[in-house]
């Protein structure tokens, strides 16, 4: 989910003052609509197997036998022609999926044999890690690890590269949003409508559509109006999970090619941060050579030029099981050098994001708040309001402590819930996080892959052929 904020705005407010009274709105995607798109949408784009037989069945020619004489015997042997058994019609081609995309992808990949990310052998001192027979060993271990992790990122990547395809000036944020969401939903076959079914599989976190300064956490909620134009720098941050395995990354669309140069500064930070993450690597040595990367650049815009400076309170982190940052003993992944002198461990699983700026380079808390996540060990605190009560319990059964936004309440049916929200995030046990951003009239850039530092190798298990 979007990044990890450094230690200094963590006593910011978070809870936005400006809520949208709007929550009665009936959810867009229902458990009956949900059943219809999975099994509906556009046909599959596939050419279907053609049924041609090794021999084409052959009937005995009756004109001729109709030739010979009354009462004269069938000719036998080599000269009477044999009806052939008719080859059985092959099956059709692999299942591929559709526009939208609805296809569960079990039935794409029946096997479960989903696409390998890209691989990156270990370098200097842990090359030896490529080759050594035990941490092989010790990978393939990890086949349910690898098929959950690797099952989400081939959802990711067909979801957003229809969305990279049909995204267009004149949208509304909250379609493009809910848009991904449903992909995701179908994609991963959990609709997410019924008790836990959310916490098997689906949605990993709100989906993020930041708008030119805001650069993370920006979710409409129901009621919004805002519309994209074409003039806008769009960050679409969303996540995937398999039984809590989250799958990261984020993407920035621009449509004026003036911005051209200021995606491209970020998404070079970005693998110059995976190129350079690994086992026993400090943190402080990646920041320092994605700030490099990124400060190398700058852009032009309206006849003004701008250093591309790297936000320098985001941060890349490490995710956990159900935990999009890590959870209690989670690690940062700075982009500006200096400070965390701590080193990336064999197993851990990281989002490695980074974020451009032609303002200041530093964000804040701004706008309405739609994101929230249960705190993992969270107090027991007595709750006096009721409403807080059964949000609690809402929040546990369908989230645990995945993010989640106030759309994704108001789908499960949830209304007038605000005051006890408000009240879960008073009493410590939610946390809110508002949209992050730099100052008004200021363009952001995101982008982000998800890495596993396996024993034997590296594999950007998000890689795609558009980023």
């Amino acid at each position: 989910m979007a990044a990890q904020v450094t230690p200094e705005l963590a006593n910011l407010s978070c809870t936005s003052p400006s809520y949208n009274p709007c929550f009665n709105l009936q959810p867009i995607f229902t458990k009956e609509t949900f059943a219809a798109k999975s099994e509906g949408g556009a046909p599959p784009k596939q050419v279907p197997a053609q049924d041609v037989p090794e021999n084409e069945d052959v009937e005995s020619d009756d004109d001729n036998e109709g030739e010979q004489g009354a009462g004269e015997p069938r000719s036998t042997g080599a000269s009477k022609k044999k009806k052939k058994k008719p080859k059985k019609k092959k099956k059709g081609g692999p299942k591929v999926q559709t526009e939208p995309p609805r296809v569960i992808l079990s039935n794409i990949f029946p096997n479960n044999d989903y696409p390998v990310g890209e691989l990156v052998e270990y370098k200097d001192d842990n090359a030896y890690r490529t080759t050594n027979e035990e941490k092989r060993y010790l990978d393939r271990m990890n086949n349910d690890f690898l098929s959950e992790y690797r099952y989400a990122a081939e959802v990711h990547r067909q979801v957003r590269q229809y969305a990279q395809k049909t995204i267009k000036p004149g949208q509304s944020l909250t379609e493009i949003a809910e848009g991904i969401e449903d992909s995701v939903r179908a994609l991963t076959g959990h609709d997410g409508l019924t008790e836990g079914d959310n916490l098997l599989g689906g949605i990993a976190f709100p989906t993020g559509v930041n708008l030119n300064h805001c650069a993370a956490h920006y979710s409409p909620n129901a009621g919004n109006k805002m519309v994209l134009q074409y003039e806008d720098v769009m960050k679409v941050d969303f996540g995937v999970h398999i039984n809590g395995r989250i799958v990261d990354s984020a993407f920035t669309v621009a449509f004026d090619p003036v911005y051209d140069n200021l995606l491209a500064a970020v998404k070079d930070a970005t693998n110059t941060g995976i190129r350079e993450a690994g086992i026993d690597v400090r943190m402080s040595d990646i920041g320092a050579a994605i700030q490099e990367t990124m400060e190398s650049y700058e852009v032009e815009i309206k006849g003004t030029t701008y250093p591309v400076k790297p936000i320098r309170n985001l941060n890349g982190h490490t995710i956990g099981q159900w935990e999009i940052h890590g959870g209690k003993n989670g690690k940062s992944v700075p982009i500006v050098k200096g400070g965390d002198q701590s080193k990336m461990e064999e197993g851990e699983v990281y989002a490695i994001e980074t974020f451009g700026s032609t303002g200041r380079g530093y964000v804040r808390d701004d706008m309405e708040t739609s994101h929230y996540a249960k705190v993992p060990d969270a107090p027991n605190v007595p709750l006096r309001l009721s409403s807080a009560k059964n949000l609690l319990n809402v929040i546990t059964k369908n989230f645990g402590t995945l993010p989640f936004c106030r759309r994704y309440l108001d789908r499960l049916g949830q209304d007038k819930y605000l005051l006890g929200l408000n009240n879960l995030v008073a009493n410590g046990i939610v946390d809110a996080y508002p949209p992050l951003c730099d100052i008004k009239g200021s363009y952001t850039a995101q982008f982000e892959h998800t890495i596993l530092l396996r024993p034997n190798i590296k594999e950007v298990i998000s890689r795609g052929d558009d980023y």
